[in-house]
């Protein structure tokens, strides 16, 4: 039995996500459904940008019918984005608990220790992990639509062990 896992990177401006299915083998390797990005404009008031993300990310779920759902844990580092990224966080939260979806949560640390081996890898071996591991001939664009691959494939790695 395969599992179709979501994976988000979750932001304000941009929310990258990636979906993957999982097969039952682990000597299988998991193949790319959809990777991208929602996009939401500065131009707009924070609560449009929200709804955008509350409505896209429905969409979504609708359209991959995910069995997992795998989301980067906020990360500190810079107070004003911050609050703005927690804001989108919990939007995607609440989305996922109204379609009753099981969620885990990653660090940046913990996913690239998954992929790299390395708690303290760069971006570009990260992304270089995601395309060796779905059999891709190419880096997946833009770095957000990367960075939620890599959290589903985290999630996979995670449920295999």
């Amino acid at each position: 039995m395969e599992q179709r896992i979501l994976g988000l990177d979750p932001g304000l401006a941009v929310v990258g996500f990636g979906a993957i299915i999982c097969p039952k083998l682990e000597q299988t390797p998991a193949t790319l459904l959809d990777f991208g990005v929602i996009k939401t404009s500065s131009d707009l008031d924070i609560g449009e940008r929200l709804n955008i993300i509350y409505e896209d990310l429905h969409t979504l779920i609708q359209q991959w019918q995910p069995d997992l759902v795998a989301i980067e844990k906020l990360f500190f580092y810079r107070m004003g984005n911050t609050i703005a990224v927690a804001q989108a966080r919990g939007v995607l939260m609440l989305v996922l608990a109204q379609h009753k979806l099981p969620i885990v949560e990653f660090t940046p640390a913990q996913i690239k220790q998954a992929l790299t081996g390395m708690g303290n890898a760069d971006k570009y071996d990260v992304q270089q992990s995601v395309a060796r591991e779905l059999n891709l001939d190419y880096i997946p664009k833009p770095d957000d639509a990367a960075d939620a691959l890599a959290v589903a494939l985290t999630a996979w790695f995670d449920r295999a062990a």
